[in-house]
Parts: structure tokens; sequence; C-alpha cells
């Protein structure tokens, strides 16, 4: 059985976890049948049955357009492109099954469902419905990627959900019957993601390995829910360490909000350190493992497969009790978690934006505090990821969808 898998991100080209998901996913379903995966940028990748091909699309083409509608304008031609070269794959194969990754790619889903009548997958990384501060970045082209999800979600064969209340969500909010919506959750690689020990890369940032830090990692946008976290560190215990992995913001107003906070707040604190920058995925592991408390403290989160990675490398989570990270993350156990009280309507920020950075601050101070539920819930953590969260079985389960699908 042949696979297509579509993307907006595919390694070295990943900004989040959706990236993340689809490439080892596609690395795992390879050792069990042919997969190629159709990516937005102009990449080439043979590996056994694994095969990678990237278009980039020229964007010239829509200079006439307001910049807000470049995106999902760029996604629709992307798209069209994937399955205007058809679906054979360069061995003379035929995909059997589309599987789509994020409303960016949806659109080639439902040309190859209708075109070519093969089964349409999709998996649900997020929701468009409830990030609607996204109509601050992409304008009326909010409510383009919406129609997209919308129409793609409902016309799917199978939809996957990453988390329980993801497909609570769909189900709510979308005409999809139940039985076409399965749950199978993100995985880690704990061969990849575990403990390691270089303090020397600490020092390439300017951390001190032998003072305890706080660790984020995540980009600038509203549903990660960075600002909460710069508003409670203030009331952090000042023997902490801060270090934001926070880049790649929605906006350039809320890029310069953030540098203008952060910069305070260095100027009254030190140990607050922000890199900028994508890290190597390596480096990235050394910061987890080192870190005494990673923060999570999104406002959405369909599934938060950081805090895995977190949880992998042996560090207690500190995050909001919300969507998938409460599947995730047992609370008392491998971390600690706090409601956002969040407001019923969109965009559902908290009801006490104050209630929610104390929240925040008081766990993580509890834990930094008490050395000995540090090394409980770091081995709790490392337990429940081997034990619930590997590659193999999520790309064996979805394997299994296929074959399903196929014998209808």
């Amino acid at each position: 059985m042949r696979v297509l898998l579509t993307t907006n991100e595919y390694p070295p080209h990943v900004y989040g976890g959706a990236g993340v998901h689809v490439e080892y996913l596609s690395r795992e379903l390879a050792k069990l049948t042919p997969v190629e995966v159709r990516s937005f940028h102009d990449q080439t990748v043979d590996d056994g049955q694994l095969h990678v091909r990237g278009i980039k699309m020229d964007t010239t083409h829509f200079a006439g357009c307001p910049q807000s509608f470049v995106s999902p304008l760029k996604a629709l031609s992307t798209c069209l492109s994937f399955v205007g070269q058809g679906i054979d794959d360069d061995l003379g194969g035929h995909a059997e099954i589309i599987h789509c990754h994020t409303w960016y790619a949806h659109f080639s889903g439902i040309l190859a469902k209708i075109l070519y009548n093969i089964p349409l997958v999709i998996t649900v990384h997020s929701l468009e419905p409830l990030r609607p501060w996204k109509r601050d970045q992409l304008g009326r082209g909010y409510d383009l990627s919406c129609w997209i999800e919308k129409t793609a979600l409902e016309m799917a064969d199978a939809v996957i959900a990453v988390s329980r209340s993801t497909r609570d969500d769909i189900l709510r909010l979308f005409d999809v019957e139940p039985n076409r919506v399965v749950m199978i959750p993100n995985g880690i690689d704990i061969d990849e993601y575990h403990p390691v020990d270089e303090p020397e890369t600490l020092a390439q940032f300017g951390i001190d390995p032998d003072r305890p830090y706080v660790l984020f990692v995540g980009r600038i946008t509203r549903q990660k829910g960075l600002y909460y976290l710069l508003q409670a560190i203030p009331h952090l215990d000042p023997k902490l360490q801060v270090v934001l992995c926070a880049g790649d913001a929605d906006t350039l107003a809320m890029q310069r909000e953030t540098e203008e906070i952060v910069q305070e707040l260095q100027a009254r604190r030190s140990g607050i350190i922000w890199i900028s920058k994508m890290l190597p995925r390596q480096t990235t592991i050394v910061l987890y493992s080192h870190a005494t408390i990673f923060c999570c403290p999104s406002i959405y989160e369909p599934f938060g497969i950081i805090n895995l990675e977190a949880m992998a490398c042996g560090t207690p989570v500190v995050g909001s009790a919300v969507g998938g990270i409460k599947e995730v993350v047992v609370d008392g156990e491998t971390g600690l978690l706090v409601d956002p009280h969040l407001a019923d309507e969109p965009p559902h920020d908290p009801v006490s934006p104050a209630r929610f950075e104390r929240g925040l601050a008081n766990a993580i101070n509890r834990l930094a505090n008490d050395p000995e539920l540090l090394e409980r819930m770091s081995q709790a953590g490392r337990e429940r990821v081997e034990q619930h969260y590997s590659w193999q079985s999520v790309a064996q389960q979805t394997y299994d969808l296929y074959r399903r699908l196929r014998a209808r």
C-alpha cells in the first residue's frame, strides 16, 4: 500500500509540533509501507521506502494582493501543484491513501479525493476556530483557512485527533460522524530524547550551569501563552534563571512587544536568557536535560509534543490544564497543572490573567524548592513516555487505519 503524506513542514524546515509529527511518523510508516511526503519546501530525500519531494512556490505572482493573503494563497497554489503532478511516485506506484497535516495541506487532500477517488485522512494538530487570534496575522485570509479546514474535515474518510480533547472539539465544531474520528496521540523517540550531561553547552548561551533554571520552548504566539510566563517571572524565586527559546512571532507587533517585556525584565533581574533563533535538536535536548522545570503556559494546546520532549529528558512540567496537556502530564506525578480559567467566548483568554500568572509562579516555586518531588517527577515522566508514547505504536495504529479504509 502506497501512502502520500502532504505537509507544510518537513525537516529541516520545521517550526512546530506538526512538522515534528510528520518527520517521525513518515520515518516509522516507511518501515511498514512505501511513503511519499510532499512538502512546501525545495527538498528531495530518498531513504529506503521513504521519498520526500518538496515544492517551494514562487509568491511574486501574489504581489498585487494584501500581504496577509499571501500565506493562504500560497498554500492553495502549492496544493494544486502537489495534485497537478499526479499521485504516482518516482517508481511508478500509485498512491492509495492521501494523509494531510494542517490546513495548509488540506486542499491537496480535497483535490486528490475528488479527482483520484482515494481515501482522505487528516490528522488534526490544531483547529482554526479555536485560534481566532490568527485573524491578526491573516486578516480575511483566516476565513479562507477556516473554510479549507471545515471542507476537508467534513469530507475526510477518517480524521485523526491527537488527543481526546481534540476529538471532542472536532465533534463539537464540525459535522463529522463520530465513527470517522479516531484518537491516535503524538509520539516521541525515546532513544533520541533522553537525559544528557553537557554543561558546556549551557555556557554558550550565558546560562549558569550551577544555577537552576526554568525553560520555555515555543513560538511567540498567543496560543503558546509566553506572555503569561513573562508576567509570572517577577514572582519567581530569585535563585531561578529563566531560559526562553522563543522565536517565529506571529506578527511584528508581537515580536516587538515581547522584546520590550524581556528587556525590562532583564534590567530588573539577572538570569533571564532569551534565545530567539531556532536551535538544533540536540542542543534543545541539552537544554531540556539541564532544566530544573519545563513550563508550558499554553492557552490552547491540542497535544503539546514539547511536554513529551521535556519528560523524556527527565524534566518535570508546569503546564496549563488545557487540551492535550492534561492527558500527557499527570498532575502531581509528572508535573503540576495550573488552570488558566479561560473565558467561554473566543479568543478564550484567561478570565483573570493575574491569577493564572501567580498560579504558574507558585507551581514553579513549589517544585524548585522540593528536590525530592522534582526527582520523583523526573523519573515518573520518563517512565510515562517510555510506556505510552512510542512512534512505533503511533505508526502501527495509523497503518492499521489505512488498511481499514482501503478494505472498504
